[in-house]
């Protein structure tokens, strides 16, 4: 069993995961403004990380729902060790059946969505779900948002590049609009290679700025990146 990845104010276990802990899901957790959210849906939840950052940082209620059973699992027994698990529900099934089976609205969606699309194939079948769009289509989330999401609500979720774009006009046909995004560039002299991106249903002036994570040299981070994730990391 791996040791546990410990935050400021929870841990993560991500030994029963397919995808383990990663930047891209802090990044996300670390960049989202909850906005006084009183209601929050995690569409694949994964190991819960992503519910419980926004947990620490609100007081909203949480639905997080994971469709594989050994992340839902997973996500459980982080979520029930964590100081807020009373204001949080995990849901194991998939988004498309969560939406047949809930009308509930919520104030702020949040994804870490699998991103690959006809591209290779990860030999793992559970790594594949949560890394390829096979049971997760843009289509499918795009329309999960709009099933779900308040008049006023936010979605936020992080893509790679080519994929934030194809994404980005796919929800705007749909009347959901990109309201603010952040580039992310792993070093200032690399191109972005993570789109950090907030949506809405009002087609507002589009507010972007770029986030660079490290230095020159590597695992030395920069000061806008400490102060994105310095209420989360032990090291910052």
């Amino acid at each position: 069993m791996s040791t546990p990845f410990r935050f400021k104010q929870f841990s993560i276990d991500d030994s029963l995961c397919a995808m383990k802990v990663g930047v891209d899901a802090v990044l996300l957790g670390a960049w989202i403004n909850v906005n006084n959210a009183k209601t929050i849906l995690d569409i694949g939840t994964g190991t819960g990380i992503i519910a419980l950052m926004l947990a620490q940082k609100s007081k909203a209620l949480i639905d997080a729902v994971e469709i594989d059973n050994d992340a839902y699992e997973q996500a459980k027994i982080n979520i029930d060790n964590a100081p807020w698990q009373s204001r949080m529900k995990v849901h194991h099934c998939s988004i498309q059946d969560y939406c047949l089976s809930s009308n509930s609205k919520y104030d702020l969606i949040v994804s870490n969505p699998p991103f690959f699309i006809n591209s290779f194939k990860a030999p793992d079948a559970n790594r594949q779900i949560a890394r390829h769009t096979d049971l997760l289509s843009q289509e499918d989330l795009i329309s999960s948002v709009i099933h779900f999401l308040a008049k006023d609500g936010r979605f936020c979720l992080i893509l790679p590049y080519n994929e934030a774009i194809l994404f980005k006009n796919k929800a705007a046909n749909h009347l959901l609009y990109c309201n603010k995004t952040t580039y992310v560039q792993p070093k200032e002299n690399k191109s972005s290679h993570r789109l950090l991106m907030e949506y809405s249903f009002n087609n507002k002036n589009l507010m972007e700025n770029k986030l660079v994570i490290e230095e020159a040299q590597r695992h030395h981070y920069t000061d806008a990146y400490k102060e994105l994730t310095k209420d989360y990391y032990l090291a910052f």
